[in-house]
């Protein structure tokens, strides 16, 4: 089966970054950077950015568009004869069945809350009375609302991957990425016009090396190194997919850092809307979903016109992540017509009702299935998520990169020809043992600090 291109260079990029930007940038990033000395870690987060993300990022793109596959036959087409690289593909593809499996739960919510402010439900004397805490225990003790909106991101999102990769995934992420840019643009110039705002952006941004001295540099160094890396989503064949689907225009690593930067500067930019708000009403910005479903509606709640900026706040939070549901979803899709050489449509249909059906054990997991653990004391959906970000991520990274690097896979000197073909920023051969002895260990530094 002759394999889609994408439309535009610009299509590409939007497309591959929608897959990198998610929650993760918005209810993790600024909280970490705030708390390891502000422009302190994020000096060493782009760094590792630069220096491992987009390198790793590079290799899992060359792989893709070397061999025009998806990531089980990717790695068949370009393997020695008689090894074994391939048996990854089946691990990276399970990966991105497991992420989505929780993930369009997680973006359910945001669906749930955009609704939520844009019909008042915020504005109720019972909320105001009772705290915005109540609201979100009550949507995850429904199994309905739970279902609900868990289905409606997984019904939308292979509507919009029926369409084909041009018609389909691409022309609605080019929809998407734009209003999620000025969205998050709009938001963060509000926040900072804020009474105090001046405050919240000091305490975000400011080098503060002797609150990143307190810390301790090694956790500050060890913080930005695990965020820069698990921010691209790397290791489990989502970015391969979009290489798959690339001409040979332009350099990898070039693409690679247009990636980067649009994913940071959401990240950057969701701090500017957080902390200046939070500082602001003198409310503490909290990680985790605390802080999105607790934390920033009580903002909003004091703030002139917070109905309006709540509604926007999370339809944002909603093309975020149903940005990454369907980048993910095309992966699915495209595996399955590569594996069983399924038209789209039938791809589309049985995966549909796969997702649909493995993803209600975490919609129920904070209420008809609450009492199930697994990992010690973590319920399902952080179970699914200590699977792949501690173990499918970075070992998959690590898979890549031994593949690209080492003459027992496809070889250094063919992932870099393949790299660098095109017009843009290319790799200089020096880096050749940067490549294959340094990145390793930090991945595997990663690792092992994820399971520790």
């Amino acid at each position: 089966m002759e394999r889609e291109n994408f439309n535009s260079r610009i299509g590409f990029i939007l497309v591959s970054a929608g897959c990198a930007i998610g929650i993760g940038n918005v209810w993790k990033f600024p909280y970490i950077t705030g708390q390891n000395g502000g422009g302190v870690f994020v000096l060493f987060y782009l760094i590792f950015l630069i220096f491992m993300g987009a390198p790793v990022l590079s290799m899992e793109l060359a792989v893709g568009r070397a061999s025009k596959k998806s990531a089980v036959l990717g790695y068949k087409t370009l393997e020695k004869s008689g090894s074994k690289w391939h048996i990854h593909g089946f691990f990276a593809t399970a990966g991105c069945y497991l992420l989505m499996m929780y993930y369009t739960t997680v973006s359910g919510w945001m669906l749930n809350y955009f609704f939520k402010f844009a019909l008042g439900t915020f504005s109720s004397s019972a909320v105001i009375e009772n705290g915005t805490a109540s609201v979100f225990s009550k949507m995850l003790s429904s199994p309905l609302q739970m279902l609900g909106f868990m289905a409606a991101m997984v019904l939308l999102g292979f509507a919009v991957c029926s369409g084909g990769l041009q018609k389909g995934l691409e022309r609605i992420t080019k929809v998407i990425m734009t209003g999620l840019l000025a969205l998050i643009i709009v938001l963060a110039i509000h926040s900072m016009f804020l009474s105090g705002a001046k405050e919240g952006i000091s305490f975000y941004l400011f080098p503060d090396f002797e609150k990143a001295k307190q810390i301790g540099l090694t956790h500050v160094i060890t913080a930005a190194m695990n965020q820069a890396f698990f921010t691209l989503s790397l290791g489990v064949g989502a970015m391969e997919i979009f290489g798959s689907c690339m001409t040979k225009d332009k350099t990898l690593m070039g693409e690679s850092l247009w990636i980067c930067a649009l994913d940071t500067f959401v990240a950057l930019a969701s701090g500017l809307v957080i902390f200046p708000a939070c500082f602001s009403f003198g409310i503490n910005a909290d990680a985790g979903p605390s802080l999105i479903f607790i934390t920033l509606p009580t903002v909003f709640m004091n703030m002139s016109m917070g109905r309006i900026w709540g509604a926007f706040f999370f339809l944002f939070m909603t093309f975020a992540s149903f940005s990454t549901v369907i980048a993910v979803f095309e992966n699915i899709i495209t595996c399955s017509m590569d594996n069983f050489s399924w038209s789209r449509k039938k791809a589309v249909l049985v995966n549909c009702v796969f997702i649909l059906i493995a993803s209600v054990p975490c919609a129920l997991g904070y209420n008809l299935l609450s009492g199930v653990h697994l990992f010690d004391t973590r319920d399902i959906l952080d179970s699914e998520d200590f699977i792949v970000s501690n173990w499918l991520l970075p070992l998959g990274s690590l898979v890549y990169l031994l593949f690209c690097c080492t003459k027992w896979g496809w070889g250094f000197d063919k992932y870099l020809k393949e790299a660098n073909t095109g017009n843009g920023f290319k790799i200089p051969p020096i880096f050749k043992h940067y490549f294959r002895f340094v990145i390793p260990v930090l991945i595997l530094v990663i690792f092992v600090a994820g399971l520790l």
